[in-house]
């Protein structure tokens, strides 16, 4: 089995998919990228038993069918010291002994016999849902999202983005309990109404492949695993299982009080006044009176503290609210928009942020914190 690939190209793919490889892996040949050659088409996987990376390449120069498991951290290790050239790949399947030929030299690596890594699991056909949706759309939602995903083992659901398809529309939603966000498309839709949570990892893997993407992706999953099928990749993962909360039941509804505040404005008078804040809880307050915010916050342990004024547009009666700076700069920083509009009911109930303007007609973003007791 022999083939000849650029060194650059080659360094890109599996640059792409080495992201999935755990430092820890169970099985000791999940440190290889599982090479597949049939006729001028090489498939290159790697896997950690949970998600699965395949990307492919077209080769101009190959001979030989097979498959082979070679030594990722020594691959990417050398490619990325090679300039631009050709490399020739000869493999004999039998020694599973590779040699490496460059313009000026050779280089021998010795691989294993690729029957042994993992095979991928199979979609039941009986459970299989389909649809298919634009890479930019489903890159705005992961992008938008992702932040917002738990790190609670005794609620795994919390730790994923839960994606529901309908025929009008695609809901994209994460929440950690304290902060939610809920994406939707108008745009993108599927014929029979269906949902999946889709774990952390797998969604930071799309989301650094996606940009590279044009065209629809098509989603295949049941109720244990996802296939993304890109143009040059595919990701394959293993969904969270359980049931996702009533997440429409926290979003309140009739939100007398509204803030209309420039975005870059609020957040970097945010990042200058949390620095006075408690560092174990991180309070700012907002105190809303007039066309007006006062941010403050105080950490009476060590006798500072800070207040400013920024200007905004409000409506509603004179009220006083706390945060927790971390969750609000991320949540600021997750808005595109000039503008941020802030609905608020009380004190005790979560607010909401809106962007001012939408980036694109049919999508619609709404963002929730809940906030925290300030202590009078």
């Amino acid at each position: 089995m022999k083939f000849v690939v650029s060194s650059t190209e080659l360094l890109g793919h599996l640059q792409a998919i080495s992201r999935v490889i755990s430092s820890k892996n169970t099985l000791p040949i999940l440190d290889n990228f599982l090479f597949n050659l049939s006729g001028n088409d090489l498939e290159i996987t790697a896997s950690d038993l949970e998600s699965t990376l395949i990307t492919r390449m077209k080769l101009e120069n190959a001979s030989g069918d097979g498959i082979i498991a070679l030594p990722a951290r020594i691959l990417l290790d050398t490619l990325r010291e090679f300039p631009v050239q050709p490399l020739s790949f000869d493999i004999n399947l039998e020694t599973m002994a590779v040699v490496i030929t460059s313009e000026n030299g050779k280089f021998n690596v010795m691989g294993q016999n690729g029957i042994d890594f993992p095979a991928l699991p199979a979609i039941m056909k009986e459970k299989r849902f389909t649809f298919q949706i634009n890479a930019d759309v489903l890159l705005s939602g992961i992008n938008r999202t992702l932040f917002a995903t738990a790190d609670d083992e005794l609620r795994p659901v919390m730790g994923g983005i839960f994606i529901e398809a309908s025929d009008d529309r695609i809901t994209f939603v994460a929440s950690d309990a304290h902060k939610l966000v809920r994406y939707q498309r108008t745009d993108a839709g599927a014929d029979a109404g269906s949902s999946f949570i889709l774990p952390k990892k797998p969604a930071s893997l799309l989301k650094n492949i996606l940009p590279k993407e044009e065209g629809p992706v098509t989603v295949e999953f049941d109720d244990k695993n996802a296939f993304f099928n890109l143009n040059d990749y595919k990701v394959v993962c293993r969904l969270i299982e359980g049931n996702y909360p009533n997440y429409s039941s926290v979003i309140p509804k009739n939100n007398p009080r509204k803030i209309t505040i420039d975005r870059v404005e609020f957040y970097n008078t945010l990042r200058r006044v949390s620095v006075f804040s408690n560092q174990a809880s991180n309070l700012v307050k907002l105190q809303l009176k007039g066309n007006q915010v006062m941010v403050s916050a105080q950490d009476i342990d060590f006798s500072i503290s800070a207040y400013e004024k920024i200007k905004c547009q409000y409506e509603g009666d004179d009220m006083e609210i706390g945060f927790k700076s971390v969750f609000l700069l991320e949540i600021l920083a997750n808005i595109s928009s000039q503008d941020v509009i802030i609905e608020l009911a009380d004190p005790t109930r979560a607010g909401l942020f809106l962007p001012g303007e939408a980036d694109n007609q049919a999508e619609d973003l709404l963002m929730l914190l809940m906030p925290m007791m300030i202590n009078a």
